[in-house]
């Protein structure tokens, strides 16, 4: 039991979307902060990714630490779920446990968006910076270097 009060209490956070953090990636992916694990007392962390056509997104890897969802709200991108890659449609849902391994892009010629959860809510947000910096500055990644920000954020990369 996480609260132990006995009335409840007034805690309730809203965010517009308007007021939400957003990054836009080289590729032209825009990634809105929803909810991060800093807002939400580490329980998860809550991302609408949204892709413009054609785009490329996540390889194959998978994360010890936490498990990751996917929600499609428009459009058809698509999933790896470890063995294949499966064709998203509004409603999709998406469960990955920690250890299991997945990734995501939008093969469509249509744009798609759809909600990213993380639990618990660890600061995924450092990541995504990362690589949205990464593609701004054009900054030049050895093996080395991607080797150490994959490590720093649970990003286990696989072939």
């Amino acid at each position: 039991m996480s609260y132990t009060g006995e009335s409840g209490e007034v805690s309730a956070t809203a965010v517009p979307m308007a007021e939400m953090r957003a990054l836009t990636m080289k590729s032209g992916t825009v990634a809105r902060f929803v909810a991060t694990g800093s807002s939400t007392r580490g329980d998860f962390g809550l991302y609408r990714w949204e892709m413009r056509a054609h785009t490329g997104g996540a390889t194959g890897h998978f994360h010890r630490t936490f498990s990751e969802s996917f929600y499609v709200l428009d459009g058809n991108p698509s999933f790896f779920n470890g063995e294949s890659w499966l064709a998203g449609e509004p409603g999709f849902f998406l469960y990955i446990p920690q250890g299991g391994i997945h990734g995501f892009r939008n093969d469509s010629p249509a744009p798609a968006t759809f909600l990213i959860l993380f639990s618990p809510g660890v600061a995924r947000e450092g990541y995504f910076e990362a690589l949205a910096e990464i593609g701004a500055t054009g900054r030049q990644m050895t093996k080395a270097d991607w080797a150490d920000l994959y490590a720093r954020h649970d990003q286990v990369m696989v072939e």
